[in-house]
């Protein structure tokens, strides 16, 4: 299993990835320093871009191609980034984007990725119950993410799990606001939907202390 911060900070998932993708820059002073804004980027917010892809339904297996994918477009489009925008809905876009092409291309049904890879828990130290309790709870939610259209997801992922507001996500989207809130409304459904079959499919986990 891929760790996608031990990635970041290797250089990518086969090292170099970073490397690979800044060495067209040459070695003027504006463009080194141009190739270290990129890098220092890449090491900050790769967990994030490769949190996201599995949030849009990609596969572990197809994680590192697709975050390549991803940091190639930063790579082309950073000169011309506002930096004093907010960078993560940013890199949103441009994931979105990616595994939006990448699903429309794809030939195949998608296995769905597993929520402990999708969810990378932040460094505790919970007890096995609170571990297995949060396994639960991300696999279910997982399950019933992918239950849902890939652009309505986007939008529920970014105003629900990221705390955007819908003119934010306009932004980042490209949407009528009114078509967002109406991807929103269906998203919503349908995940409330997929939890429900989940639960009555799978039978709830019983918690300690009740019948």
């Amino acid at each position: 299993m891929t760790d996608p911060g031990r990635a970041a900070q290797t250089g990518g998932v086969d090292g170099s990835a970073s490397t690979a993708v800044a060495q067209s820059w040459g070695t003027t002073s504006t463009q080194a320093r141009a190739r270290l804004a990129f890098e220092a980027l890449y090491r900050e917010h790769f967990s994030y871009v490769w949190r996201t892809l599995l949030r849009l339904g990609a596969r572990e297996a197809d994680a590192p191609d697709l975050a390549h994918d991803v940091f190639v477009v930063v790579h082309r489009k950073l000169a011309s980034f506002d930096a004093s925008r907010p960078v993560k809905p940013w890199l949103f876009g441009i994931a979105f984007r990616v595994a939006l092409d990448h699903r429309r291309k794809a030939s195949t049904t998608r296995e769905l990725p597993d929520a402990e890879r999708a969810e990378r828990a932040v460094s505790t130290t919970p007890s096995p119950e609170q571990a297995l309790d949060a396994r639960v709870a991300h696999e279910r939610v997982t399950r019933a993410l992918a239950e849902v259209d890939l652009e309505q997801r986007a939008v529920f992922v970014l105003h629900e799990l990221e705390g955007m507001s819908m003119p934010e996500i306009a932004a980042v989207i490209d949407a009528p606001l009114n078509t967002l809130y109406s991807r929103l409304r269906l998203a919503r459904a349908a995940f409330l939907r997929a939890l429900s079959a989940d639960r009555d499919g799978r039978g709830a986990t019983p918690k300690r202390g009740t019948p």
